[in-house]
């Protein structure tokens, strides 16, 4: 039997045919379907003579149809720069699950750098290419220099108003359009004042010299942001407690955390926060709560939380197994406990805290039968004492923690 031809993915900048390496061109004339954009294939000349293709709209569900009306003919598929950086690249190796043949072009990010003079590997990226604005809330820290790949011409004036918001109006914002091609241009302002400025050409990047204003808030990179970062109605895990807790939950890059009894959502944000490939799914009974933790996982740069809401342990049936579980309240809910340990793969970990006297029992309990650490955490703040200063203690929170076993029964969902 004949091998399908391999399915070539190759990217194209700005600069279009010209601007192609001799074996993209190459590629491209021997082609029989062409797939891509409707500007992607508008710069190829008449002598890439395939069948030329537009993608559809919503384009991955087309993906398997598309390939599949084609099967068995050469198909090239254009990109915008490297397919595989944020590319169709990736979005064709998981649907099609075949090896790719992948002839990259300089990215707009390395288009930019070498304009802006800036090291590759110091400038961040966030992308908002069908993904929230919010995402970028998460990379704005004082001095830092992001690159933001833009979903559209409009996208300059919203990420000023995000900016402005978040107390970085200063912020210095250059937008560097058709990187590479013949109208390739730069415009500068400051996110304070870019309301004024023109509308962007829509194939662009934005340029950011992160500067905060005096007095703006500053949320570090490790757990334990103020409180007041927070909204909320007294269901929050306090500051220091929530430091320990995350320190015993132990996020890890693509983790995925259960956080049972959300209140403010203020675990499952801050271990998003840990970094941007960890998952979470906040539970929390209250609609009030669970709208308020959706509030502050856009305000602190998390926007992806999901957020169930329902009563737990019922709410947990169906969701994804999960690396660690957090329960912050409803321990004493019937079958809690139970049901988030039972969910747990092997290595998988389990934090409670609690306050009462009756969840530090069941606390106790699963102490003696599973192990872990069982701990009481007390924290005491200075406050003023007529014209003196002494100590107001918070209620002591008992936190249990725990790693189950290999050999344990794996996480499944439960009924």
């Amino acid at each position: 039997m004949t091998p399908a031809p391999p399915l070539s993915v190759v990217g194209i900048g700005a600069d279009g045919w010209d601007g192609l390496p001799a074996a993209s061109q190459r590629v491209l004339r021997a082609a029989e379907v062409l797939i891509g954009g409707a500007r992607q294939l508008a710069l190829l000349p008449a002598e890439c003579a395939g069948e030329r293709v537009p993608w559809p709209s919503p384009l991955r569900p087309a993906v398997p149809g598309l390939l599949a009306a084609h099967a068995g003919r050469r198909i090239a598929v254009l990109a915008s720069g490297d397919p595989m950086f944020y590319g169709i690249g990736r979005t064709l190796g998981e649907v099609t699950g075949a090896p790719l043949e992948v002839l990259p072009h300089p990215s707009s990010v390395s288009y930019a750098c070498a304009r802006l003079g800036w090291p590759v590997e110091e400038a961040e990226v966030v992308t908002l290419v069908g993904r929230p604005a919010e995402n970028l809330a998460g990379a704005l820290y004082d001095g830092r220099r992001l690159l933001v790949l833009s979903a559209g011409a409009g996208t300059p004036s919203q990420v000023a108003g995000l900016l402005r918001d978040h107390g970085f109006g200063p912020t210095r914002m250059r937008i560097l359009e058709q990187l590479g091609g013949d109208r390739e241009r730069v415009a500068e302002g400051t996110a304070a004042t870019w309301d004024r400025m023109p509308e962007a050409d829509p194939l662009h990047v934005i340029a950011l010299d992160c500067v905060r204003e005096p007095g703006a808030r500053r949320l570090a990179l490790v757990p334990g942001l103020p409180d007041d970062a927070y909204e909320h109605d007294g269901q929050l895990t306090k500051r220091h407690v929530r430091a320990a807790t995350l320190a015993a939950l132990g996020p890890a890059p693509g983790e995925l955390l259960w956080d049972v009894g959300g209140g403010s959502g203020s675990i499952a944000i801050e271990w998003l926060r840990a970094h941007r490939s960890c998952r979470a799914v906040s539970v929390e009974r209250d609609a009030v709560r669970a709208e308020r933790i959706g509030r502050n996982a856009h305000s602190l740069g998390v926007p992806g939380l999901r957020v169930v809401t329902g009563p737990a342990p019922d709410a947990l049936e169906g969701l994804p197994t999960p690396d660690a579980v957090f329960i912050g309240g409803g321990l004493t809910a019937p079958g809690l406990l139970d049901a988030c340990w039972a969910a747990l793969p092997p290595g998988g970990r389990i934090v409670a805290n609690t306050v009462t006297l009756e969840s530090e029992a069941l606390l106790a309990d699963r102490y003696r039968r599973h192990g872990g650490e069982l701990v009481r955490l007390a924290v005491a703040h200075a406050v003023p004492v007529g014209g003196f200063t002494g100590w107001r203690q918070a209620m002591p929170v008992t936190q249990w923690a725990a790693v189950k076993p290999a050999g344990s029964e794996a996480g499944r969902c439960f009924t």
